[in-house]
Formats: structure tokens, sequence, C-alpha cells
């Protein structure tokens, strides 16, 4: 994804099943857990890199001692930071004190992450400021374990303004907008429901107060607590939370539209946004790492029992779609076969705007996430070249012209080329990305190899997906015509992104989207203002009704024109005005059917064909438009409904 846009989080929990002691004799280190979780979240490190935040719950530890610890970061490298600064700080205490730090008991005693339960999250942010505040886990304290809870996730609730109203209304005073801060507060005012329903119940029984803590632990139903919890959310989520007894949950959106795995051995009970990583860390096997169903929730209780139950019945499966695209790291086997077939299917397309022989291109791609869809792209062509020339040869023997030179003009001619042409400079990537003037530096962010592409080649660039286009228009479009072809080919392994994401991807302001502002420049130019004002006064009308009754009114905007039509206004729009090269410009686009036809298994696309799996989906899309409209910026998912 050529566009600077943040998405997704990642999360990683590890729940041990033997006692510190077990992995120090079998693996020489008490720290096993704690490694093996950093190590999950070091393989998950490109779903995050605003900052990172670990948690630990010990479980029966004595009375008047910690029980739960936190650490969270927004620094640079905040993930390396502050594994490395725990480990040293643990071996400081051994130098000081004289305790061995490698005894499980002096690690479990004095290693505030020396605990059974261990989770950690990787942030990307699509609201607030990215300062170690805003990192999870979230974390609720008391002086009761039974009422204490941690909290993490990948989500994105779409109603967050609604639900933060009804904590109100129960008499709450919330401090935060955020939708994880109202998760947190949801889940635990359930919590503590019925952490107080039993203990009362104890009390009236006269059970003596030093048999209580145990009492409740044992009783705790999360469950019960997690679908009572999430009975209002509208959202796309995957969440992982810690009781301060040691009971832990994870739970995943009926319409499963994020991720998230599990791995169960005898040793321990691991959790992942991704697959990869689990098998990757626990040297596991494909099929022993299981996707969380839809709208199910995974507890496991302090005392190890496992359960795995549905919080919430499931819904029409609409897993998100960009993680095959783009998110997810491309050494799943599903996901590299997936994308491989993205770039296949883009071959028709290609070989229409290459307007010429295959000898007369060059075939590449940017940025370097896209470099799977483009093997499958080579792939296709060379399909499409060699039964080009099985036609060929064919048709020559037929009508007797097949003769030596003929044969090696079809054969070794016009195969195409691949080349390695952007190369992208991660350190400035990040630098500009820090900087108020990045205008002026986005340009430098990738550089070229010179000397490969000729005047007479047409040039085609594989990118993952187009959503502002800005980066391709104000850096790539520029720097690849340094090599001054004949023509530019721009290519998307993901259609036109037309309408507003609300579920986990920091992409909600429907003016940015560069297909969008194509469809409203074509109706400004054919003079259909009033479209345009049409369409405004549906989005209102629409928000005026029930959430469950709206239907997505921004349809209207692209009804008038055909993907191509669109598709051509974009190849205008990216073109930099200010270059001495005066070639042409050509942007293509995936087809949604293709999409489809790639992605094995159901594919939510709300992003390209406006169709919600959620009905908060349908508020966001038009409250998207009647911001545009009216010139308010900003996100568009977090107002009452």
């Amino acid at each position: 994804m050529s566009d600077f846009l943040t998405h997704e989080c990642g999360i990683a929990a590890v729940r041990l099943r033997k006692p510190l002691e077990y992995y120090y004799d079998r693996y020489g280190s008490a720290l096993w857990g704690f490694n093996k979780l950093f190590l999950l979240m070091e393989k998950q490190h490109n779903r995050g890199q605003d900052g990172i935040g670990i948690g630990c719950n010990k479980l029966n530890v004595p009375t008047g001692e910690p029980y739960v610890f936190r650490r969270r970061s927004s620094e640079r490298d905040a993930l390396s930071t502050i594994f490395r600064k725990e480990i040293k700080g643990l071996f400081k205490m051994g130098r000081k004190t004289g305790l061995d730090p490698k005894d499980p008991a002096v690690v479990r005693e004095h290693f505030n992450f020396g605990g059974e339960v261990l989770m950690g999250h990787l942030r990307y942010g699509t609201s607030g400021e990215f300062d170690d505040g805003s990192c999870h886990p979230y974390l609720r304290r008391s002086n009761w374990p039974t009422r204490t809870l941690m909290v993490m996730g990948n989500f994105n609730m779409t109603n967050t303004g609604t639900l933060n109203h009804a904590l109100i209304e129960r008499g709450q005073h919330p401090v935060f907008g955020t939708d994880t801060q109202t998760v947190l507060e949801e889940i635990g005012f359930h919590l503590d429901e019925a952490h107080t329903d039993i203990y009362r119940r104890l009390r009236d029984e006269n059970v003596p107060g030093s048999e209580m803590p145990d009492l409740i632990s044992k009783e705790l139903d999360l469950q019960r607590i997690v679908a009572e919890s999430a009975a209002p959310w509208d959202g796309g989520y995957s969440i992982c939370g810690a009781v301060g007894n040691g009971d832990m949950f994870v739970m995943r959106d009926p319409n499963g539209i994020r991720p998230c795995h599990m791995l169960i051995t005898d040793e321990v009970i691991a959790f992942a946004s991704e697959r990869v990583p689990l098998m990757t860390v626990f040297e596991a096997d494909q099929k022993d790492v299981k996707s969380l169903d839809p709208g199910s929730v995974v507890t496991i209780k302090s005392d190890g029992s496992i359960h795995d139950g549905q919080f919430a019945a499931p819904r029409k499966y609409t897993p998100c779609s960009f993680e095959r695209i783009y998110f997810s790291r491309g050494n799943d086997p599903q996901i590299y076969r997936e994308r491989k077939a993205m770039g296949a299917a883009l071959v028709d397309q290609v070989v229409e705007a290459i307007e010429g022989p295959m000898e007369n291109a060059v075939f590449s791609f940017v940025p370097n996430t896209a470099e799977t869809a483009w093997y499958g792209l080579m792939d296709g062509l060379r399909v499409y070249r060699r039964q080009q020339v099985r036609s060929e040869i064919l048709e020559a023997q037929a009508n007797g012209t097949l003769d030596e030179k003929t044969l090696d003009d079809l054969i070794l001619r016009n195969w195409p080329r691949g080349e390695k042409i952007a190369h992208k400079d991660i350190k400035m990537r990040t630098f500009i990305a820090q900087e108020k003037g990045r205008d002026l530096l986005v340009s430098h962010v990738y550089d070229i190899t010179y000397g490969v592409v000729k005047p007479e080649d047409a040039l085609v660039a594989l990118d993952d997906s187009i959503v502002r286009g800005t980066t391709l228009k104000k850096s790539i479009l520029k720097i690849l015509s340094r090599t001054s072809p004949r023509k530019i080919v721009v290519c998307s392994t993901a259609p036109q992104i037309r309408y507003p994401d609300c579920y986990g991807i920091d992409m909600s302001e429907l003016g940015k989207f560069i297909a969008f502002q194509a469809a409203v420049a074509l109706h400004r130019k054919a003079g259909r203002q009033s479209v345009l004002d049409r369409v405004y006064e549906e989005c209102k009308a629409e928000l005026k009704k029930p959430a469950g009754e709206m239907v997505n009114r921004v349809k209207g905007v692209y009804e008038a024109f055909s993907a191509d039509e669109i598709s051509e206004e974009i190849s205008r729009m990216v073109t930099p005005e200010e270059n001495e090269w005066d070639g042409e410009v050509q942007v293509i686009f995936q087809t949604i059917e293709n999409l489809h036809a790639a992605v094995k298994g159901p594919c939510g696309d709300w992003y390209f064909t406006g169709d919600y799996p959620t009905p908060g989906g349908y508020a966001t899309v038009n409250a998207a438009y009647v911001r545009w409209f009216d010139g308010i910026g900003g996100r568009s998912y977090d107002l009452p409904l």
C-alpha cells in the first residue's frame, strides 16, 4: 500500500500450562513464556508501530503482594526496548541482592512478568494521540482480584458515542471517549455486577472472608459476562482480557471481521492475530492452529480449564479482505496463494494497457508488500504468452509457414520482463511520518533503478491498493517518470476503494478517497451538482432512521459511471502537473469479481461495494458523506446513533 495509511492492531497472548520450573528444566529458562510473547509480537510487528504494551497476571499470589503488571510505550523501537529493559532489570536485581535471576522461584517473585498469563499489544492508532496512555492494554484496578480487569484488542466500534452515552445513563462517569475505554468499562461493569452478586450471597451464607476470594473466583462466569457486555457492540473486534484472579478470555466479533487464531498444546495456550506467528514461534503445524469462530469466546479459568463457547450467534461471515490483500504477513500459505492469484487476475487488463508487445514492457512492483502479487502477475503473463505462442505455432504450421526462424521468433521473443525498479527508503518514510512538511520530502521516499527502462517501454508498477493517491502523485509517479518510459501503468490488486471502513482500518474520511474524488469531479464536469445535493439530503434522512433500517445512499454518487470511467479520471488526477516527462499514465484496478475468485472462502468487501456487515457501517457511510459535504473532517463513526 503506497499511501501512508495507519491500520490494524496486533494481539498476542500466552497462557502457561505448567509451572515455571517445568520450562526451566526443559528449555533452560524460566522466561520461556516471556520470550515467546516477545517473539509473537515481533512476528506481528507489521501490525502496529505507534506503540506497544504488555501485561501479566500471576496466579495464586499471597495476599498483600501485587498480582497484575503492565508496561506501555509509544517511543520508537518500543517493542525491543521494553523487553530488553525488563530483562536487564531482572539481572540488575540479581546483582544487587545476590539472588540467582535464572532461578524460577526468583523469577516468579521478583520479575514483574514472571507469571502464567502474559499478553501483548501492537498499536496502530485510528484515533487519539499516540502517547503511552493510549496504548493497550487498558487496566481497571481494584483491591479485589476478581474485579481487576486488563483488556486489549484489535477493534473499532462504530457506535462508540452511543455506548458512552449508555454508560452515562447508567450513572457512570466515563473519562475517555474512545471505544477501548468503553469496552473496558462495559466489561468491568458486568464483572462488578457478577462479583457483587456472588459476594452478597456468600456473605448472607456467613462464609468466612478468608474463603470468599477462592469461591468467587471459582463461580465467575466469564462467558456470560462477555455476552452481556458485548450485546450492544457494533463493530469488528478481536479482544483479549484477563481478570486479576487469573481468569482469561479471548473473543471474536460475530461477523469474523477481525482475525484471531489459537494454539493449544500441553505446555501453552496461545493467541495471535495471525496464524503464521503461532506456527513459527511454537514450531506448530498449520492444522494445529485454529481460527476462532465468529461470535465465540474462549475462556481459561485460573485453574487452567478451557471452554470454547458462543457469546453471540454468528452472523454472515465477512472477514476483512484487506487482511488478504495487505495487512497479514505474506508467509501464511493461504495468503501467499491468494496474493499470487490477485496478481494473476490482472493479466488481461495489463496486456490491454501496455498497448504493444510484452518485450516493450517492464513489469515491477511498489511497495515491497506487493512483491507476492507481482510473482502471480509474472506467472500469469508467462502463461498468457505460452498460450499465445502455442496458438501462433499451430497457425504457422497450418499455413505451412513454420520454419526455424519463425519458431525462434515465437519462442525467444516477446516474453514478460520483470525488474526491481522502485526502492523504498524505510528510514526516510519514518522521518517523513513525523515531519510537518512531509509534502516537501515525500518524493524521496522511493528511489529507482536507472538504465533498465527503454524509451519504447511501458513501465507497469503493481501496488497492493490505491486509497488516496497522494503518494502515487507526489512521489511514485514522479520518480518512475525519471526512467522516461512511453507509458506508466499502475495496477492495484485491490478494487477501487469507494466507501469508508469503520472496523479497524483508518479509512473513514470519504473525501480523501481518490475514487470518490474522481466520481465527484465527473459529476461536476457534467454539471450534475444536483446529484451530489440529492445524495446529501438522502444521507441526512437515513441518519434519522434506526441504525438497523439504514441503507447506503452514497452508492448514488457512483451509479452514473462505469468502473473504467472512474479509473480514467483517477489516472488524470494522479498524473503530476509539473513533470518534464510527457508520457501517459494509466491506473487500473482489480475487479470485485476477480478479487472474490482469488480469495478462497468468504471475503468482506464493504469498502469496495458499500455493502456493510453491520448496521453501524451504514450509519458510518451516510455520516461520512454528510461530513464531507459540510466540510467537516475527522472520523464519522464515533457519534451517537
